[in-house]
């Protein structure tokens, strides 16, 4: 039996070793194993038990010689030692021998001159589908010259036990960037993986390329200028980057180097919650044969999806293939961009839906990273609350957050990207009592910004957030452009939006390294 190298990580009895099989095999091994079912669309459809969302109380990070003084430390990179991580190691490969084993061998990052290769073993042959689908596939030649540079090793089926184990539960996701080895325990959601993937990225990228790495999707439009869109999970970039008008590049992770942006991954992984083909017509037609569905209610007889209903968690999930997209940019790279879009769901409904931001203005928000957690996008947060999350991916980020608003100040610099903020968020009163943003009014407005036309409406300054806001767009009805419009009490709204304003700069006083010129750009109020 061919090992494929399993026993340099102490692997050395496995029942059986698949390595890089097709979505076919993937999906065949899964429904025998009884992993998951088959939807009637041809999507392997599975639920994760308890932990369906991310968990990031159980994310450490190995507190090694040769990294320690790397890693901003602190509630979200968490020290683990390497004691402790070497002996959950010992009983994690324990528990995988006498196991069938499945390989996954590819890569993150589209463009060659900064691609990283990565080895996930899996336990799970539904989890393997998942990474196959989102990493960068290799091709037959590439496999067979294959030489991982990160391990990831993902066994839900392990439990920690955390008073031996060092632990907080019975999950544990940690990253030894040394050895350059991940373990991801007790947790069957398949977005652990991705997102250890990213973390690894995060890390290398800035290091050893001085390529900006972001929490963000792109698209590139038919003059080949190439636009990226932050935002935290439920703000909206994949729905909005997957424009038919425009290609994607991908939805959620990329680098920005000195010539290209490109994608780290080769699939994108879309929230399922209300879905409909109307709305989301290529998320909806790409969860077909070789799609991981995850914690989507399915019925039993017809095998039809409901995607309204969150029986199991809001965080529905589908991770499929980028090519299953049909205007998708199949080569992961395009030019450096010319617009930068910061997405962020507001549920106090006072940002403006769309805002044009000085430099100075796009630093502040992007180090701020506002935006409501959505339900069920991680465990225990039932309703939107207002969030600030660091460069829009503070869970991700091993390094201190300034290097990162450096990378993106110097990036916006040589590309001279304008800046936009969008609220997806609620318009005319807060969560509760105004309504969520239509679909259609946000993609007019993105697609006005990266056109051009924007440009051409009046603007007012914000009097509270300081940034300048157009009074009109394209395919827009003017009362949604000013949020004060928008709201019955103006009285509610001059509260709330000098409520919101104060969070912010309470939330900023932690980065005492910012210039005065970026503090100053913040809410006024």
């Amino acid at each position: 039996m061919e090992t494929y190298g399993l026993e340099k990580l102490g692997i050395i009895n496995p029942l059986n070793v698949y390595r890089n099989l097709s979505p076919a095999a993937l999906t065949e091994k899964a429904l025998a194993r009884g992993e998951g079912k088959l939807s009637n669309s041809g999507a392997l459809v599975v639920y994760t038990g308890k932990y369906t969302g991310r968990s990031p109380n159980d994310k450490f990070i190995v507190d090694s010689n040769g990294v320690h003084d790397d890693i901003a430390w602190g509630k979200v990179n968490v020290p683990i030692s390497q004691e402790k991580f070497d002996a959950l190691y010992e009983k994690v490969i324990a528990y995988l021998q006498n196991r069938e084993i499945f390989i996954f061998d590819g890569f993150a990052g589209a463009d060659k001159k900064y691609r990283k290769s990565f080895r996930i073993v899996n336990e799970l042959a539904s989890q393997n589908l998942f990474i196959r689908d989102l990493l960068i596939r290799p091709t037959a030649e590439e496999l067979n010259g294959f030489k991982e540079e990160f391990t990831i090793i993902a066994a839900p089926g392990f439990k920690c036990i955390p008073q031996r184990d060092g632990v907080n539960s019975e999950a544990a996701i940690i990253i030894d960037y040394e050895k350059k080895l991940v373990l991801i325990c007790g947790s069957q959601y398949a977005g652990e993986i991705k997102k250890s993937v990213f973390s690894v990225m995060n890390y290398v990228m800035p290091k050893e390329y001085n390529v900006f790495p972001m929490h963000c999707s792109a698209n590139i439009g038919k003059d080949g200028n190439s636009a990226v869109f932050f935002g935290l999970s439920g703000t909206g970039k994949t729905t909005l980057s997957a424009d038919p008008e425009r290609s994607l590049i991908g939805d959620d992770e990329h680098g920005w180097s000195d010539d290209s942006v490109f994608n780290f991954e080769g699939g994108c992984y879309a929230k399922c919650i209300n879905l409909s083909k109307e709305n989301e017509p290529e998320i909806y037609n790409a969860i077909k044969f070789g799609s991981l569905v995850e914690n989507v209610v399915m019925d039993e007889n017809t095998r039809e999806f409901d995607f309204n209903d969150g029986k199991y968690t809001e965080n529905t999930r589908v991770g499929y293939p980028i090519n299953y997209i049909p205007n998708a940019e199949l080569s992961g790279v395009g030019a450096t961009p010319k617009a930068v879009i910061f997405l962020t769901a507001d549920a106090f409904g006072v940002l403006p839906p769309i805002s044009r931001l000085t430099p100075e203005q796009a630093m502040y928000y992007f180090v701020s990273g506002y935006t409501s957690k959505l339900a069920g996008t991680e465990r225990g947060i039932t309703e939107p609350q207002p969030t600030f999350s660091t460069c829009f991916g503070a869970p991700f980020l091993p390094l201190d957050p300034s290097k990162y608003a450096a990378m993106l100040e110097e990036k916006i610099a040589k590309s001279g990207a304008k800046v936009y903020l969008v609220n997806t968020g609620w318009t005319g009163g807060a969560y509760g009592v105004g309504s969520r943003m239509k679909l259609r009014y946000t993609r007019a407005m993105v697609a006005a910004a990266l056109d051009g036309s924007l440009e051409k409406a009046e603007f007012v300054k914000d009097r509270i957030f300081g940034m300048d806001v157009p009074t009109s767009c394209p395919n827009c009805p003017a009362e949604v452009m000013i949020p004060e419009n928008a709201w019955a009490d103006k009285k509610a709204y001059e509260d709330t939006a000098k409520k919101l304003a104060a969070s912010f700069k309470e939330n900023f006083k932690k980065y005492t390294h910012m210039p005065k010129s970026v503090v100053d750009a913040g809410p006024k109020a």
